[in-house]
């Protein structure tokens, strides 16, 4: 794990944790697992989907009702980030405010994470 003493992997706002909540209970789902996987124009994709159970070797943090479980291999590239849920006239969605982003693909579904300093 790469979790610091005392403080969660992730930030849930309080939108977040509504619709996480919201859609936890009517899928009658654990949680809202994260990771990611190699894809997209940037090189790298979130992945989200509900699960059933949690996984004891997934990263777990509860907000308000909300639980999300973040992949172990996805642990190092998530870590401090803040999971937000928006809407606009034209579009809802979740946002991932990442700061282990480097860059991101125009249309926002891919993204490419800053390079591990040299030892």
């Amino acid at each position: 794990m790469f979790g610091i003493p005392g403080k969660q992997a992730v930030s849930i706002t309080p939108a977040a944790a509504r619709q996480i909540s919201r859609l936890m209970q009517a899928k009658g789902s654990a949680g809202l697992r994260i990771g990611v996987k190699k894809g997209g124009c940037a090189g790298m994709e979130y992945t989200m989907d509900y699960v059933a159970d949690v996984n004891p070797l997934d990263e777990t943090v509860e907000q308000d009702g909300a639980r999300v479980m973040i992949a172990p291999m996805a642990q190092m590239f998530l870590f401090g980030t803040e999971i937000d849920y928006q809407t606009s006239l034209l579009e809802a969605g979740f946002r991932f405010n990442n700061p282990n982003v480097a860059e991101a693909c125009g249309c926002g579904e891919s993204i490419k994470f800053k390079d591990a300093p040299a030892a």
